[in-house]
């Protein structure tokens, strides 16, 4: 009977830190910039390069991502084309 309580209490618990893990993803994601796709139009205000993602390992125009700071320390994510690691020269 003791070792049923526990099990009981123990799954109820995981569930529990499962809802909680999943509300604080959804904030997280609130508080992320929108993507701002470049063009040779866009004006931009970099004060500090914050993070850059890595070119995909494929052959060709591949999406990356910048995140920076502005000059009035707004938080921006610009996504660029760049050439793909993929291509081999032989």
């Amino acid at each position: 009977m003791k070792i049923s309580k526990v099990a009981i209490f123990l799954a109820l618990g995981s569930l529990g830190a499962q809802a909680f893990a999943d509300e604080s993803h959804s904030t997280v994601a609130t508080r992320q910039a929108p993507i701002e796709n470049y063009t040779y139009v866009t004006k931009l205000d970099i004060k500090k390069v914050i993070a850059m993602t890595d070119a995909a390992d494929q052959c060709g125009p591949v999406p990356v991502q910048m995140t920076y700071e502005d000059s009035h320390g707004q938080h921006h994510v610009l996504q660029y084309q760049v050439m793909g690691t993929g291509c081999s020269n032989g």
